[in-house]
This record gives C-alpha cells, sequence and structure tokens, in this order.
C-alpha cells in the first residue's frame, strides 16, 4: 500500500465534488538533492484522533498514520501504518472533510518544514524506504533532528512501520 501507487489510489477514495481536499498532480521529481523536499504533520480529528506523517519523495507525499502522535523522546518507538500517497499539494491543506466521505473529518498541520535522507540522494532515499529502513533528518518548527521508520517484519502486512526518534541531542515540542 503506498508504495508506488502514485496518486490513483489517494483519488479513488475521495470525492472532489463534495471535499475540499486538493486533487493534485505527482509533481515531477526535483533535481536538487533530498534536502529540499518537505515534511508535514497534519493533525486529524477523524473517527480516531491521529497523526498523519508525510514525506515528500518521487514528486508526492508517501504518508502514514501515527495514531499516538510522533515520538519525542529518544528510543521512544510509534506505530506508523503506511496509507496511500498524497499529491505534494495536500501539505498545505487544513480543513474539514465533510461527513461520510473517506477521511472524514477535521485536518490542520501540527508541523512542517524539509527533510533530508541520511542517504546521499532521493534514489538512496527510495532505495532505503524500499528495503523497510529510512533514517532522516527533519528541520520542522516542533520536530528536529534525527528520525527512523523501520518496516516491521513480523506484521501481517507490510504497511506496519515503527517511527523513531534518534538519540541526538535535539529537542522536539
Amino acid at each position: 500500500m503506498g508504495q508506488n501507487m502514485g496518486l490513483t489510489e489517494y483519488r479513488g477514495k475521495r470525492d472532489f465534488k463534495v471535499t475540499s481536499e486538493p486533487r493534485g498532480t505527482k509533481r515531477s521529481a526535483p533535481s536538487a538533492r533530498s534536502h529540499d523536499l518537505r515534511f508535514v504533520i497534519q493533525e486529524h480529528h477523524a473517527s480516531h484522533l491521529h497523526y498523519d506523517f508525510r514525506l515528500e519523495l518521487e514528486g508526492v507525499l508517501k504518508s502514514w498514520a501515527v495514531p499516538k502522535g510522533p515520538p519525542l523522546k529518544p528510543g521512544v518507538k510509534r506505530l506508523a501504518v503506511q496509507v496511500e500517497d498524497h499529491p505534494v499539494s495536500y501539505g498545505s491543506f487544513e480543513g474539514t472533510i465533510p461527513e461520510g466521505e473517506y477521511g472524514a473529518g477535521t485536518v490542520r498541520i501540527w508541523d512542517e518544514g524539509t527533510w533530508n535522507s541520511n542517504s546521499s540522494s532521493e534514489s538512496s532515499a527510495r532505495n532505503a524506504l524500499k528495503n523497510g529502513v529510512l533514517k532522516f533528518e527533519l528541520h520542522g518548527r516542533r520536530l528536529r533532528g534525527q528520525w527512523a521508520l523501520v518496516r516491521m517484519k513480523r506484521a501481517k502486512t507490510d504497511n506496519a512501520w515503527l517511527l523513531i526518534k534518534e538519540k541526538d541531542g535535539e529537542k522536539s515540542t
């Protein structure tokens, strides 16, 4: 799920005549290194409060639902369920998704900024994600420092990950 799907799955779940979510298009890959890529965390008051963690990669926002929110202390592991890719324009979306629509509820930006992979390029970051371990640095208002996304090997599906705050001396709020 989410891996190399582009935006087909995202669009299939939404009625853009009803929701104000952006339809978006897949952005062509930037020529710059991965340090120019955006991240956003959206607080999503849907059927249950969760946080949507999104990293720009391959012209889309790779996305994970984090039920308890991103960990703020080093070594803490939080479940992160990979969901469908979202358009990069979704990174600035705030609003209310109407009742009856997929993800109904209020979405607010909780944090945003840039990120860079500990790999040397966007291509290396893509391969790290494909292999199930992506280490990266966030440069946000609230979240700063080193993080890791690690796919859970014993999970029943391949969309179960752990979001981990690495020990780095940075304080996140």
